[in-house]
């Protein structure tokens, strides 16, 4: 499965390319926090990682927690549904940036759903309807193609190279060596 900086970054990227797009056409702010809130909620659905490590001193294994619960279609919805409610009861802003809870609701959706898409395209399969149905979604990609081992290198060698562009891109755009 797509490691940890990949659920991140995929994300966070594609955030940043709205976020130069909408504040070009719109001429108003989409603040940079909202892009690292995507990017942390690419990662929402691998909370059942550390759920494991508990469930684990039950009796449960891995394979009975790990893309169950968080990795359904689900989760997302809920996010979308949290946000639907959230514009029409809270009208308060947080932090101060002054952020909308209803677009950090919206986000944290995105980044959800980014990371079941990234799973279901990198990772075999995923069961978006579990535990109503058992059907599995996905494109078995790079299971298909390589043995375990080569695919798991495969996916940190992506992470790996999704990093280095991402910090290429932040010193080139925004010179972060200059805060160093």
């Amino acid at each position: 499965m797509p490691q940890a900086v990949t659920h991140v970054l995929i994300p966070i990227i594609l955030l940043s390319i709205f976020r130069h797009i909408y504040q070009k056409r719109t001429g108003k702010k989409f603040h940079l926090q909202y892009v690292l809130i995507g990017g942390l909620a690419g990662i929402i659905p691998d909370l059942d990682i550390p759920i494991f490590w508990i469930m684990n001193y039950f009796g449960y294994s891995y394979e009975q927690i790990h893309r169950t619960f968080l990795h359904t279609i689900f989760i997302p919805i809920i996010f979308l549904a949290l946000a639907l409610i959230s514009k029409y009861t809270i009208k308060k802003k947080i932090g101060r940036n002054k952020l909308s809870i209803t677009i950090i609701l919206l986000l944290c959706a995105f980044g959800s759903i980014m990371h079941l898409i990234l799973d279901g395209t990198l990772a075999g399969y995923i069961t978006p309807f579990y535990p109503l149905s058992n059907v599995q979604i996905g494109t078995g990609f790079p299971l298909n193609i390589w043995p375990e081992p080569m695919a798991i290198f495969f996916l940190a060698t992506l992470d790996g190279v999704l990093f280095i562009l991402w910090i290429l891109y932040l010193e080139i755009k925004h010179k972060i060596s200059d805060f160093i």
